[in-house]
């Protein structure tokens, strides 16, 4: 998943979708979610779990540009 596409995210994703970010597998982000475990906060919203996206982007170092178009990654 490039910079761009993770600044397009919606404010909150599903659990497949951070796992796509974070590089880690289907079954193992689960297990991770389910233990308590999981790189960053996982809300579980009935039977279904949701990653904060901004979350994300602090854990990956991903800034915006304060919206004038582009991102970089923290140094």
């Amino acid at each position: 998943m490039t910079c761009g596409g993770l600044l397009a995210l919606p404010v909150a994703v599903d659990l497949d979708t951070a796992n796509k970010a974070l590089t880690i597998g289907r079954s193992t982000g689960y297990a991770l979610a389910k233990r308590g475990e999981y790189p960053v906060t996982v809300l579980k919203l009935g039977n279904a779990y949701r990653v904060v996206t901004a979350d994300l982007h602090r854990l990956l170092g991903i800034v915006s540009d304060g919206g004038r178009g582009g991102s970089e990654l923290a140094a």
